[in-house]
């Protein structure tokens, strides 16, 4: 196998660079995912079936499909639909976004729904509302205990936002392609894109294993 080191080299700040907008997408899409994912949560433990069954869809239907179709689903309908025309990094935010939404969810859930309900039960006879108890009691507890699997969930959206590459979003994968592309080659940016993300994931797995020691 003939490695030619001179093409990496040429190819490096742009791969740095794809680093940079990997990073941001995956930063970005694990903040609104949460965020969207702990309402969708709260409504996953309604007790009404009627007002579960739009949260339990959303789920399933995330769940349930690629996020490759996904992408293209967003990148070319959603988005020019409100935005006026395709644009790949509110097309990146946007579908891994509401991928990780669906599975926050269920990491909230799971969570909350761990937590001993007599917690509850004795802040409430203590005086404080529901929100109150939800707010001081269960969730500081659920979120100790949903540490490891946020971590995983952050290491899964930088592994898959290579799939962002499908539109055009210019991270890690899509000048690995640019680089294979001009130089017909598959070793070199392959493999270079490869490292890349083994010493992110890598990383980051040793500081969250840090941080569940700290806590």
């Amino acid at each position: 196998m003939d490695f030619n080191f001179d093409i990496i080299g040429g190819y490096l700040p742009l791969f740095l660079r794809g680093t940079l907008y990997t990073v941001g997408f995956s930063i970005a899409s694990i903040i609104l995912g949460s965020i969207f994912g702990l309402g969708i949560g709260f409504g996953r433990m309604v007790k009404s079936p009627l007002w579960r069954w739009p949260f339990l869809a959303y789920i399933n239907f995330f769940r349930g499909t690629p996020l490759y179709v996904q992408i293209l689903i967003v990148h070319f309908g959603l988005v020019p639909a409100f935005y006026g025309s395709t644009n790949a990094l509110i097309s990146g935010v946007v579908a891994l976004s509401l991928n990780s939404a669906a599975y926050t969810a269920e990491i909230f859930r799971a969570g909350i729904q761990s937590v001993d309900p007599g917690q509850r039960e004795a802040a409430l006879s203590l005086g404080m509302t529901g929100r109150q108890s939800m707010r001081f009691v269960v969730l500081p507890q659920a979120i100790k205990r949903m540490v490891p699997a946020f971590g995983n969930e952050f290491i899964v959206l930088v592994k898959d936002s290579s799939l962002l590459a499908l539109v055009a979003a210019p991270e890690i994968m899509y000048w690995g392609n640019t680089m294979k592309g001009q130089y017909m080659r598959i070793w070199e940016p392959y493999l270079t894109a490869a490292v890349i993300y083994f010493v992110l994931t890598y990383s980051l797995s040793k500081l969250l294993s840090y941080i569940e020691r700290r806590i």
